[in-house]
């Protein structure tokens, strides 16, 4: 399936002319057109080219999501002055943008299967399979264009030649592009086939189950954003959140219990809880993120809030817990956490092993080995064992390893002391590119999104608490969470509900890292959150050899390389600048997001 998948792409990329717009216009080879959509196998081939635009870990540098990931509170970049525009303030408006124009081009992919169907040799149902797939992908580009610009313009059919007036013609308004988005995935929940035919289109397509996880994923983004920016309609999207998040729950009862296999799998194939995911496979499709932590680059680190978030084993704070024995020694914080929290960050550990060397001994220090023993006993099949390696194999000496201490050792470095880890895996070690696959809807989210819209809508209660959020923590070997006895937060936003903070705790828990925290921090306009200074692990400057900042010049406290950014986080920042290039070609009907014309 994946060599016919690549070679689909490369079939399809040839039918696919470039145009001198945004929105490209209809090939003029209309012959190419009636044999792309003439049978079940060319329309099937076609159809391939969509999934190289779902979130993946992509084929070659950095994946988009991550770099969102660096605009929050959670995570920052490991590389000096390696500021967030978003944070800090400076985001310009482009000329042109590929997050503006790239989904029109998907688009307009979509709508000349939509409009050539009814002329290929298939059957009625086949062609309402096929349509149903088109209006996935259709939806799916156009709630990622709302998320991002709002009101958006709506194309329904393949762009003529002459259709300026479509192309440079008013926005639609986002009530409009929402409920043809939610209208679109309604009828292919109806129309597709609902567990796809595996053995024609094989046993990772788009099927009933995509759709309703992209509706649980939709309904919950668009009615949040509704409710907490003041529009009207936010319940039609929760409870169309809910009902799809109900039907999955039933279809995937289960899901992995082994955190770190969800992304460190070299397949994910029939794994409990999966419900689509992009492969990888040596020699035939890779990607390159899963060995960034083993790089000499440096790439992304957690933040100190960003651990603080993982509660003790007990379900309750690090501020609360009497399980908590403190920031320093290093080992200290780490006991008795969220099992999830060894699978997203390596645990402090030292060995023998300076130098580029493969080989590595113990030192005479127990407590030195505390976390390597642990991880052997909590990495079933040891593809996140310590000590951390290069992606090559050479064994990194200890962990915090800053980059301004590491030793000699100039790869898997961090500047928080927290280096994100989440893909690496020991599974990898040599191969690169990397073939860990990559979910891209899975129940785990799903849970959460039900949680979340079922809050929002004022019907959350225990037994939902025990189907959503008690799942989740169960496999990181936490304490169920009580609805009438929620533990204090000190550090709780007090405007927001005790029960809710827990739920959006569990949302950063499980995905940390996985691209959703922008989104989530836009959709409650909370973005303030990202303004606050991101600092790092606590260390005493001596035990660094002096040479890693610490927070006001102390000679101990939290590692701080990054200044305060500006606040408050402007208003109109939670929508992103039209590029000017198409507010040009409008002659002024396209008008600019409000605020950003300034």
């Amino acid at each position: 399936m994946k060599l016919f998948r690549i070679t689909a792409i490369i079939i399809v990329s040839l039918l696919i002319f470039s145009c001198e717009d945004s929105l490209e216009r209809i090939p003029k080879d209309e012959l190419s057109i009636e044999s792309t959509f003439a049978n079940y196998n060319t329309i099937k081939a076609y159809a391939w080219n969509f999934y190289n635009d779902l979130l993946g870990y992509g084929t070659g540098g950095n994946p988009s999501f991550i770099k969102d990931e660096f605009s929050t509170d959670l995570m920052a970049r490991s590389r000096r002055n390696a500021y967030s525009p978003w944070i800090w303030q400076i985001v310009e408006i482009p000329a042109s943008s590929d997050e503006y124009s790239s989904p029109f081009v998907g688009i307009r992919k979509c709508n000349l299967m939509i409009d050539n169907l009814d002329n290929s040799n298939i059957s009625d149902v086949e062609k309402n399979h096929w349509r149903s797939v088109a209006y996935f992908f259709k939806a799916y580009y156009y709630m990622d264009l709302i998320n991002k610009y709002g009101d958006i313009t709506w194309v329904e059919n393949t762009l003529n030649d002459d259709d300026d007036d479509i192309i440079y013609g008013p926005r639609t308004s986002r009530d409009i592009v929402a409920a043809n988005i939610l209208e679109l995935l309604e009828y292919a929940v109806e129309n597709i086939n609902p567990d796809g035919d595996i053995n024609v289109d094989g046993v990772n397509t788009i099927n009933v189950h995509v759709v309703r996880a992209l509706i649980s994923r939709f309904g919950l983004r668009e009615g949040t954003w509704r409710k907490y920016h003041g529009l009207a309609d936010s319940d039609t999207y929760l409870n169309a959140s809910v009902s799809a998040s109900e039907e999955l729950m039933t279809a995937f009862p289960s899901i992995m219990q082994d955190y770190s296999k969800v992304y460190c799998s070299e397949s994910l194939e029939g794994a409990d809880g999966i419900i689509l995911y992009t492969q990888y496979e040596e020699s035939v499709l890779g990607h390159h993120f899963g060995w960034y932590p083993g790089s000499s680059n440096g790439y992304c680190d957690l933040t100190r809030k960003a651990i603080d978030m993982y509660l003790m084993k007990d379900g309750q704070t690090r501020w609360t817990s009497p399980l908590f024995e403190g920031e320093y020694p290093y080992n200290n914080e780490f006991r008795n956490r969220d099992l999830r929290l060894y699978f997203t960050t390596p645990a402090p550990y030292k060995i023998i092993g300076p130098g580029v060397t493969m080989n590595w001994e113990y030192t005479d220090n127990p407590e030195d080995r505390e976390f390597i023993d642990l991880m052997d006993s909590i990495s079933t099949d040891g593809s996140k064992g310590l000590p951390m390696r290069a992606w090559s194999g050479p064994v990194v000496q200890n962990v915090p390893h800053f980059s301004d201490n590491n030793y000699g050792q100039t790869w898997s470095i961090t500047l928080t002391g927290y280096q994100y880890n989440k893909l690496f895996t020991r599974l990898n070690e040599g191969i690169r590119p990397c073939i860990n696959d990559a979910p891209v809807f899975r129940m785990g989210e799903v849970l959460l999104n039900y949680a979340e819209a079922k809050i929002e809508l004022g019907e959350f209660n225990q037994s939902i608490c025990d189907a959503t959020i008690n799942k989740l923590r169960a496999r990181g070997d936490v304490a169920s969470l009580n609805v009438s006895n929620i533990p204090d937060d000190p550090t709780r936003d007090p405007t927001v509900d005790p029960i809710l903070w827990e739920i959006r705790r569990e949302r950063a828990v499980e995905l940390m890292g996985d691209g959703f925290r922008f989104d989530d921090l836009r959709r409650w306009k909370k973005m303030d959150y990202a303004t606050e200074r991101k600092l790092g692990k606590y260390i005493v400057a001596a035990d660094e050899n002096n040479k890693v900042p610490i927070l006001d010049g102390a000679s101990e406290g939290y590692v701080s390389y990054e200044e305060q950014p500006p606040t408050p986080f402007p208003d109109y920042y939670y929508l992103y600048p039209i590029p000017s290039n198409e507010i040009a070609l409008s002659k002024g009907e396209i008008k600019q997001n409000p605020g950003w014309e300034q």
